[in-house]
């Protein structure tokens, strides 16, 4: 059944978009049958720069039509939505404007779809909003390893509570990943050698290949 108006085939690339990639929308995922769930995380209160990343999860669902017109992506041959069941549960409800009421419920909201069996894809949002994930997925597998791509390590320590440069710093304090066993990738800022993390910076990934990077990427 097509998720539009009278269950009708759209492929236009700028009407109904409403789930990513015209999945379809599902705002009770927890008891569902989908092994994924696209969470939308309009939030930036946390940015100490420009903002407007709580546009973020509606400008990807709308850009994303391009890419749900054709089955099969290059260079995959292969339909996505035959190999994996997901659903869209929409952007996350929070009270505008309160950061703590912010991260509480979406560490909530993850947890409990963890705990119902289901993995994410989470749309952002500043960067901060990664801190009350990791809390989540923490408790659930214990601690992980990251793969960071960025232009910054996001691991300084003199933020405040809610800052969109500190989590990586935050994260390792509370155990919830190991940076030993981390990677960060397009690094072009200064960074902290002493926080243990493994940085290839912007220098190095722009004269090596992806597969070359993949297989350090792989040794950490």
């Amino acid at each position: 059944m097509y998720n539009t108006l009278g269950n009708q085939y759209d492929n236009s690339l700028v009407s109904n978009a409403f789930g990513f990639m015209r999945f379809p929308v599902n705002f009770q995922p927890y008891d569902s049958d989908a092994e994924w769930v696209i969470t939308g995380v309009p939030f930036d209160a946390a940015t100490s720069g420009r903002p407007g990343s709580r546009l973020g999860p509606g400008a990807i669902r709308q850009i994303s039509t391009n890419l749900a017109w054709e089955g099969c992506r290059w260079p995959w041959q292969f339909n996505l939505r035959q190999r994996l069941n997901v659903v869209d549960c929409g952007d996350l409800v929070y009270a505008f404007g309160d950061s703590q009421d912010l991260s509480d419920k979406l560490q909530a909201h993850a947890e409990k779809l963890l705990a119902n069996g289901k993995r994410m894809l989470t749309f952002g949002g500043d960067h901060y909003v990664t801190l009350p994930l990791l809390r989540a997925h923490a408790k659930h597998f214990g601690k992980l390893a990251l793969v960071h791509f960025d232009a910054h390590t996001d691991t300084y320590s003199n933020g405040p509570t809610f800052d969109h440069g500190t989590m990586f710093y935050t994260a390792p304090q509370e155990g919830l990943i190991d940076p030993q066993h981390s990677v960060q990738i397009g690094i072009r800022t200064e960074f902290d050698k002493s926080l243990g993390f493994n940085v290839l910076d912007a220098a190095q990934v722009n004269d090596r290949s992806v597969d070359d990077i993949l297989a350090e990427v792989k040794r950490t």
